[in-house]
Protein backbone atom coordinates (compact mmCIF):
# COMPACT_ATOMS: atom_id res chain seq x y z
CA UNK A 1 0.00 0.00 0.00
CA UNK A 2 1.13 3.37 -0.83
CA UNK A 3 1.89 5.60 2.07
CA UNK A 4 3.69 8.74 0.38
CA UNK A 5 1.38 11.28 -1.08
CA UNK A 6 3.03 13.14 -4.29
CA UNK A 7 1.20 16.48 -4.23
CA UNK A 8 3.64 18.42 -5.78
CA UNK A 9 6.99 18.38 -8.23
CA UNK A 10 10.07 20.18 -7.56
CA UNK A 11 11.48 21.78 -11.11
CA UNK A 12 15.67 22.38 -10.68
CA UNK A 13 17.23 24.69 -13.33
CA UNK A 14 20.20 23.75 -13.88
CA UNK A 15 22.15 25.20 -16.88
CA UNK A 16 20.08 29.03 -15.80
CA UNK A 17 21.99 28.97 -12.65
CA UNK A 18 24.75 29.99 -14.86
CA UNK A 19 23.22 33.45 -16.82
CA UNK A 20 23.72 36.17 -14.08
CA UNK A 21 21.55 39.27 -14.85
CA UNK A 22 19.49 37.63 -17.45
CA UNK A 23 18.60 35.20 -14.90
CA UNK A 24 15.24 36.18 -13.76
CA UNK A 25 14.37 36.43 -18.03
CA UNK A 26 15.49 33.24 -18.02
CA UNK A 27 13.27 31.79 -15.41
CA UNK A 28 9.85 33.52 -16.39
CA UNK A 29 10.25 32.37 -20.06
CA UNK A 30 10.59 28.61 -18.49
CA UNK A 31 7.57 29.37 -16.22
CA UNK A 32 5.84 30.59 -19.48
CA UNK A 33 6.69 27.77 -20.71
CA UNK A 34 5.66 25.71 -18.78
CA UNK A 35 2.27 26.84 -18.21
CA UNK A 36 1.90 26.43 -22.40
CA UNK A 37 3.38 22.74 -22.33
CA UNK A 38 1.16 21.72 -19.44
CA UNK A 39 -1.99 23.77 -20.65
CA UNK A 40 -4.28 20.60 -20.38
CA UNK A 41 -3.52 20.17 -17.38
CA UNK A 42 -6.08 22.84 -15.70
CA UNK A 43 -5.85 22.35 -11.83
CA UNK A 44 -1.74 23.30 -11.73
CA UNK A 45 0.13 25.50 -9.75
CA UNK A 46 3.22 27.41 -10.53
CA UNK A 47 5.79 28.84 -7.64
CA UNK A 48 8.79 30.00 -8.55
CA UNK A 49 11.99 31.03 -6.27
CA UNK A 50 15.52 31.80 -6.63
CA UNK A 51 16.88 28.41 -7.73
CA UNK A 52 13.94 26.22 -7.54
CA UNK A 53 10.36 26.22 -9.23
CA UNK A 54 7.11 24.32 -7.56
CA UNK A 55 4.42 22.80 -9.43
CA UNK A 56 1.36 22.04 -7.09
CA UNK A 57 -0.32 18.84 -8.86
CA UNK A 58 -4.14 19.57 -6.98
CA UNK A 59 -4.97 16.11 -8.43
CA UNK A 60 -3.39 16.24 -11.30
CA UNK A 61 -1.90 12.59 -12.98
CA UNK A 62 1.29 12.62 -11.91
CA UNK A 63 2.27 10.35 -14.28
CA UNK A 64 0.76 12.27 -17.37
CA UNK A 65 2.64 15.53 -15.90
CA UNK A 66 6.07 13.48 -16.36
CA UNK A 67 5.69 12.83 -19.97
CA UNK A 68 5.51 16.17 -20.68
CA UNK A 69 8.05 17.76 -18.26
CA UNK A 70 10.56 15.84 -19.72
CA UNK A 71 10.84 17.51 -22.98
CA UNK A 72 10.88 21.15 -21.71
CA UNK A 73 14.19 22.36 -22.24
CA UNK A 74 15.59 24.72 -19.35
CA UNK A 75 15.08 21.71 -17.03
CA UNK A 76 18.05 20.06 -15.72
CA UNK A 77 15.86 17.64 -13.51
CA UNK A 78 12.64 17.67 -11.31
CA UNK A 79 11.50 15.30 -8.62
CA UNK A 80 7.72 14.00 -7.23
CA UNK A 81 8.04 15.50 -4.00
CA UNK A 82 6.02 15.64 -0.09
CA UNK A 83 6.03 19.40 1.21
CA UNK A 84 5.74 18.89 4.91
CA UNK A 85 6.19 21.47 7.93
CA UNK A 86 9.58 21.87 9.34
CA UNK A 87 8.78 19.77 12.04
CA UNK A 88 11.60 16.97 13.03
CA UNK A 89 9.09 14.14 14.23
CA UNK A 90 7.00 14.98 10.69
CA UNK A 91 10.08 14.46 8.43
CA UNK A 92 11.55 11.44 10.34
CA UNK A 93 8.12 9.75 10.11
CA UNK A 94 7.54 11.20 6.27
CA UNK A 95 10.88 9.79 5.36
CA UNK A 96 9.74 6.40 6.87
CA UNK A 97 6.41 6.27 4.57
CA UNK A 98 8.52 7.17 1.68
CA UNK A 99 11.09 3.95 1.91
CA UNK A 100 7.97 2.09 2.45
CA UNK A 101 6.88 2.93 -1.36
CA UNK A 102 10.24 1.43 -2.62
CA UNK A 103 11.40 -2.09 -3.17
CA UNK A 104 15.38 -2.15 -2.13
CA UNK A 105 17.96 -3.22 0.32
CA UNK A 106 19.97 -0.88 0.35
CA UNK A 107 18.97 3.11 1.34
CA UNK A 108 21.06 6.83 1.76
CA UNK A 109 19.35 9.68 3.48
CA UNK A 110 20.67 13.07 1.95
CA UNK A 111 19.72 15.65 3.87
CA UNK A 112 20.74 19.53 2.83
CA UNK A 113 19.62 22.51 5.22
CA UNK A 114 19.34 24.98 3.85
CA UNK A 115 17.40 26.81 7.06
CA UNK A 116 20.75 26.99 9.13
CA UNK A 117 18.35 27.88 12.26
CA UNK A 118 16.60 24.35 12.23
CA UNK A 119 17.21 22.45 15.49
CA UNK A 120 19.38 19.85 13.88
CA UNK A 121 22.08 19.34 11.51
CA UNK A 122 21.77 18.01 7.86
CA UNK A 123 24.10 15.02 9.46
CA UNK A 124 21.67 14.48 12.73
CA UNK A 125 18.63 14.62 10.21
CA UNK A 126 19.90 11.69 8.42
CA UNK A 127 20.70 9.65 11.32
CA UNK A 128 17.22 10.19 12.77
CA UNK A 129 16.06 9.07 10.20
CA UNK A 130 17.54 6.46 8.87
CA UNK A 131 17.47 4.85 12.65
CA UNK A 132 13.90 4.85 12.11
CA UNK A 133 13.78 3.56 8.77
CA UNK A 134 16.28 0.42 9.60
CA UNK A 135 14.27 -0.43 13.24
CA UNK A 136 10.41 -0.24 11.01
CA UNK A 137 11.56 -2.58 7.98
CA UNK A 138 13.74 -5.43 8.18
CA UNK A 139 16.61 -7.09 5.91
CA UNK A 140 17.33 -3.57 4.90
CA UNK A 141 20.92 -1.67 5.24
CA UNK A 142 22.90 1.41 4.78
CA UNK A 143 25.51 2.12 1.38
CA UNK A 144 26.62 5.78 1.28
CA UNK A 145 28.22 4.52 -1.99
CA UNK A 146 26.15 3.15 -4.45
CA UNK A 147 22.71 2.52 -2.45
CA UNK A 148 19.51 1.42 -4.17
CA UNK A 149 17.64 4.10 -3.06
CA UNK A 150 17.93 7.75 -1.68
CA UNK A 151 15.65 9.34 -0.06
CA UNK A 152 16.47 13.47 -0.02
CA UNK A 153 15.35 15.98 2.18
CA UNK A 154 15.32 20.03 1.34
CA UNK A 155 15.26 21.97 4.87
CA UNK A 156 13.74 25.37 4.04
CA UNK A 157 12.59 28.10 6.80
CA UNK A 158 8.58 27.72 5.80
CA UNK A 159 8.43 24.36 4.76
CA UNK A 160 10.73 20.82 4.06
CA UNK A 161 10.47 18.71 0.97
CA UNK A 162 11.31 15.44 0.87
CA UNK A 163 11.86 13.24 -2.97
CA UNK A 164 12.98 9.73 -3.44
CA UNK A 165 13.33 9.70 -7.18
CA UNK A 166 15.02 12.59 -9.23
CA UNK A 167 14.09 12.12 -13.66
CA UNK A 168 16.55 14.03 -15.53
CA UNK A 169 14.95 16.88 -17.80
CA UNK A 170 15.89 18.04 -21.25
CA UNK A 171 18.30 20.41 -19.93
CA UNK A 172 19.42 23.36 -22.52
CA UNK A 173 17.80 26.94 -22.45
CA UNK A 174 13.94 27.69 -22.44
CA UNK A 175 12.55 27.83 -26.08
CA UNK A 176 12.55 31.70 -26.69
CA UNK A 177 15.61 32.98 -24.80
CA UNK A 178 17.76 33.28 -27.68
CA UNK A 179 15.60 34.63 -30.14
CA UNK A 180 13.99 33.06 -33.36
CA UNK A 181 15.60 30.90 -36.55
CA UNK A 182 14.32 30.03 -39.97
CA UNK A 183 14.72 26.13 -40.16
CA UNK A 184 15.18 24.42 -43.90
CA UNK A 185 13.00 21.77 -43.10
CA UNK A 186 13.31 18.73 -45.53
CA UNK A 187 11.35 14.98 -45.09
CA UNK A 188 14.20 13.73 -44.20
CA UNK A 189 16.34 12.27 -40.64
CA UNK A 190 18.62 15.33 -40.56
CA UNK A 191 16.97 18.43 -40.32
CA UNK A 192 14.02 17.75 -37.56
CA UNK A 193 17.10 16.65 -35.53
CA UNK A 194 18.88 19.84 -36.39
CA UNK A 195 15.21 22.29 -35.16
CA UNK A 196 15.38 19.78 -31.64
CA UNK A 197 18.95 20.70 -31.10
CA UNK A 198 18.47 24.58 -31.98
CA UNK A 199 15.37 24.70 -29.37
CA UNK A 200 17.55 22.72 -26.57
CA UNK A 201 19.98 26.31 -27.11
CA UNK A 202 16.48 28.11 -26.50
CA UNK A 203 15.57 29.12 -30.22
CA UNK A 204 12.67 29.47 -31.02
CA UNK A 205 12.09 27.85 -34.69
CA UNK A 206 10.29 28.78 -37.70
CA UNK A 207 10.66 26.42 -40.55
CA UNK A 208 10.55 26.80 -44.61
CA UNK A 209 9.85 23.74 -46.76
CA UNK A 210 10.40 23.64 -50.68
CA UNK A 211 8.09 21.71 -52.56
CA UNK A 212 8.19 21.34 -56.17
CA UNK A 213 4.20 19.88 -57.57
CA UNK A 214 3.62 18.34 -59.07
CA UNK A 215 7.26 16.24 -59.12
CA UNK A 216 6.67 16.09 -55.31
CA UNK A 217 3.76 14.44 -53.76
CA UNK A 218 0.79 15.60 -51.07
CA UNK A 219 2.42 12.88 -49.17
CA UNK A 220 5.71 14.45 -49.04
CA UNK A 221 4.20 17.27 -47.80
CA UNK A 222 2.26 16.08 -44.97
CA UNK A 223 5.42 13.94 -43.75
CA UNK A 224 7.31 17.75 -43.85
CA UNK A 225 4.02 18.88 -41.71
CA UNK A 226 4.13 15.46 -39.43
CA UNK A 227 7.82 16.30 -38.59
CA UNK A 228 7.17 19.54 -37.67
CA UNK A 229 4.22 18.87 -35.22
CA UNK A 230 6.70 15.78 -33.43
CA UNK A 231 8.96 18.42 -32.75
CA UNK A 232 6.82 21.26 -31.93
CA UNK A 233 6.05 19.87 -28.86
CA UNK A 234 9.60 21.37 -27.72
CA UNK A 235 7.95 24.93 -28.20
CA UNK A 236 4.46 24.53 -28.61
CA UNK A 237 3.93 24.75 -32.17
CA UNK A 238 5.48 25.51 -34.99
CA UNK A 239 5.01 28.20 -38.10
CA UNK A 240 5.87 26.43 -41.14
CA UNK A 241 6.17 27.95 -44.31
CA UNK A 242 6.03 26.11 -47.57
CA UNK A 243 7.25 27.58 -50.88
CA UNK A 244 6.80 26.78 -54.41
CA UNK A 245 9.83 25.82 -55.64
CA UNK A 246 8.66 24.11 -59.00
CA UNK A 247 9.17 27.24 -61.46
CA UNK A 248 12.39 27.91 -60.09
CA UNK A 249 13.91 24.61 -60.13
CA UNK A 250 12.88 23.90 -64.04
CA UNK A 251 14.79 27.07 -64.86
CA UNK A 252 17.35 26.23 -63.25
CA UNK A 253 17.48 22.65 -64.89
CA UNK A 254 16.81 24.25 -68.32
CA UNK A 255 19.89 27.18 -67.67
CA UNK A 256 22.87 25.30 -65.95
CA UNK A 257 24.95 22.08 -66.36
CA UNK A 258 23.32 19.69 -64.68
CA UNK A 259 26.61 19.15 -62.25
CA UNK A 260 25.69 22.54 -60.91
CA UNK A 261 21.98 22.07 -60.73
CA UNK A 262 22.07 21.37 -56.71
CA UNK A 263 24.74 23.82 -55.98
CA UNK A 264 21.86 26.76 -57.93
CA UNK A 265 18.82 24.95 -56.09
CA UNK A 266 20.53 25.23 -52.54
CA UNK A 267 21.60 29.02 -53.58
CA UNK A 268 18.53 29.95 -54.91
CA UNK A 269 16.82 27.87 -51.50
CA UNK A 270 19.27 30.21 -49.10
CA UNK A 271 18.30 33.94 -50.78
CA UNK A 272 14.59 32.56 -50.71
CA UNK A 273 15.50 31.99 -46.71
CA UNK A 274 16.94 35.04 -46.20
CA UNK A 275 14.27 37.46 -47.70
CA UNK A 276 11.67 34.80 -45.49
CA UNK A 277 14.07 35.29 -42.40
CA UNK A 278 13.90 38.91 -42.64
CA UNK A 279 10.03 39.32 -42.79
CA UNK A 280 9.23 37.08 -40.28
CA UNK A 281 12.22 38.51 -37.61
CA UNK A 282 14.12 35.50 -37.59
CA UNK A 283 17.95 36.01 -36.64
CA UNK A 284 19.67 33.52 -38.68
CA UNK A 285 18.95 30.52 -41.09
CA UNK A 286 19.58 27.04 -39.92
CA UNK A 287 19.52 23.55 -41.63
CA UNK A 288 20.08 19.88 -41.21
CA UNK A 289 23.59 19.69 -43.08
CA UNK A 290 26.50 17.56 -41.81
CA UNK A 291 29.74 17.82 -43.57
CA UNK A 292 30.57 16.04 -46.35
CA UNK A 293 27.18 13.60 -46.05
CA UNK A 294 26.28 14.57 -49.85
CA UNK A 295 27.70 16.55 -52.50
CA UNK A 296 26.02 20.00 -51.51
CA UNK A 297 27.47 19.60 -47.73
CA UNK A 298 31.22 19.58 -48.92
CA UNK A 299 33.47 22.20 -47.33
CA UNK A 300 33.50 23.91 -51.12
CA UNK A 301 29.64 23.43 -51.58
CA UNK A 302 28.72 25.06 -48.46
CA UNK A 303 31.11 28.12 -49.36
CA UNK A 304 29.52 28.49 -53.12
CA UNK A 305 26.09 28.47 -51.55
CA UNK A 306 26.52 30.65 -48.97
CA UNK A 307 27.96 33.23 -50.66
CA UNK A 308 24.47 34.20 -51.56
CA UNK A 309 23.34 35.51 -48.24
CA UNK A 310 24.69 38.02 -45.87
CA UNK A 311 22.31 36.22 -42.35
CA UNK A 312 24.46 33.81 -40.43
CA UNK A 313 24.07 30.01 -41.39
CA UNK A 314 24.04 27.71 -38.30
CA UNK A 315 24.50 23.77 -38.63
CA UNK A 316 23.68 22.20 -35.07
CA UNK A 317 24.49 18.63 -36.44
CA UNK A 318 27.61 19.89 -38.84
CA UNK A 319 30.04 17.17 -37.25
CA UNK A 320 27.24 14.44 -36.58
CA UNK A 321 28.11 11.32 -37.84
CA UNK A 322 25.14 10.12 -39.68
CA UNK A 323 24.55 6.95 -36.63
CA UNK A 324 24.81 10.11 -33.90
CA UNK A 325 22.06 11.97 -35.56
CA UNK A 326 20.19 8.46 -36.40
CA UNK A 327 19.99 7.83 -32.79
CA UNK A 328 18.70 11.22 -31.68
CA UNK A 329 15.98 11.36 -34.79
CA UNK A 330 15.05 7.93 -32.25
CA UNK A 331 14.80 9.51 -29.12
CA UNK A 332 12.70 12.67 -30.16
CA UNK A 333 10.54 9.73 -31.94
CA UNK A 334 10.73 11.75 -35.71
CA UNK A 335 13.02 8.76 -37.17
CA UNK A 336 10.16 6.14 -38.16
CA UNK A 337 8.31 9.73 -40.27
CA UNK A 338 11.67 10.82 -41.57
CA UNK A 339 12.48 7.25 -43.45
CA UNK A 340 8.67 7.25 -44.88
CA UNK A 341 9.49 6.92 -48.54
CA UNK A 342 8.19 10.00 -49.93
CA UNK A 343 11.21 12.20 -51.93
CA UNK A 344 11.41 16.01 -51.74
CA UNK A 345 12.44 18.14 -54.38
CA UNK A 346 15.94 17.72 -53.83
CA UNK A 347 16.12 13.79 -53.95
CA UNK A 348 14.15 14.10 -57.00
CA UNK A 349 15.96 16.28 -58.95
CA UNK A 350 19.60 14.71 -57.92
CA UNK A 351 21.85 14.95 -61.18
CA UNK A 352 24.23 11.42 -61.28
CA UNK A 353 27.15 13.73 -60.96
CA UNK A 354 27.27 16.53 -58.61
CA UNK A 355 29.67 18.65 -58.33
CA UNK A 356 31.36 18.44 -54.98
CA UNK A 357 33.87 21.57 -55.95
CA UNK A 358 31.61 24.46 -57.26
CA UNK A 359 32.98 27.24 -58.54
CA UNK A 360 31.47 31.15 -57.16
CA UNK A 361 32.22 32.50 -60.76
CA UNK A 362 30.50 29.54 -62.77
CA UNK A 363 27.40 29.51 -60.25
CA UNK A 364 27.17 33.18 -61.12
CA UNK A 365 27.51 32.68 -64.81
CA UNK A 366 24.79 29.98 -64.86
CA UNK A 367 22.29 32.60 -62.75
CA UNK A 368 23.31 35.24 -65.20
CA UNK A 369 21.35 33.65 -67.69
CA UNK A 370 17.59 34.03 -66.52
CA UNK A 371 16.01 36.47 -63.79
CA UNK A 372 16.04 34.33 -60.62
CA UNK A 373 15.53 37.44 -58.81
CA UNK A 374 11.90 37.59 -60.01
CA UNK A 375 10.99 33.90 -59.40
CA UNK A 376 12.31 34.47 -55.97
CA UNK A 377 10.38 37.02 -55.08
CA UNK A 378 7.34 35.38 -56.02
CA UNK A 379 8.49 32.11 -54.22
CA UNK A 380 8.35 34.18 -51.25
CA UNK A 381 5.27 36.00 -52.32
CA UNK A 382 3.19 32.80 -53.10
CA UNK A 383 4.02 30.32 -49.93
CA UNK A 384 1.37 28.72 -47.89
CA UNK A 385 1.51 29.21 -44.48
CA UNK A 386 0.41 26.51 -42.23
CA UNK A 387 0.43 26.27 -37.98
CA UNK A 388 1.91 22.83 -36.82
CA UNK A 389 0.75 21.24 -33.32
CA UNK A 390 0.36 18.21 -32.09
CA UNK A 391 -3.05 18.74 -30.22
CA UNK A 392 -4.44 19.40 -34.00
CA UNK A 393 -4.80 16.78 -36.84
CA UNK A 394 -3.77 18.86 -39.44
CA UNK A 395 -2.00 22.30 -40.47
CA UNK A 396 -4.30 25.35 -39.73
CA UNK A 397 -3.96 27.88 -42.71
CA UNK A 398 -3.07 31.20 -41.35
Amino acid sequence: MKQANYEYILVRYGELTTKGKNRKQFTARLLTNLKQTLKAFKKLEYRKTYDRLYITLNGENYDEVEKLLKGVFGIISFSPTIKIESDLDTIVDTAYKLALDENFKTFKMVCKRHDKSFEKTSDEVNRLCATKILQSIDGIGVDVKNPDLKIRIEVREEDTYLMSKIVKGAGGYPVGTSGKALMMMSGGIDSPVATYLMMKRGVRVECIHFAAPPYTSNQALNKVKDLCKIVSKYQGSITLHIIPFTDLQLAIYKNADESYAITLMRRMMYRIAEKLANETNCKIIANGESIGQVASQTLDSMQAINDVVNMPVIRPIATFDKLDIIDVAKKIETFDTSILPFEDCCTIFNPKKPTTKPKIRKCEFFESKFDYDSLVNECVKNRETVYCDLSKDEGDLF
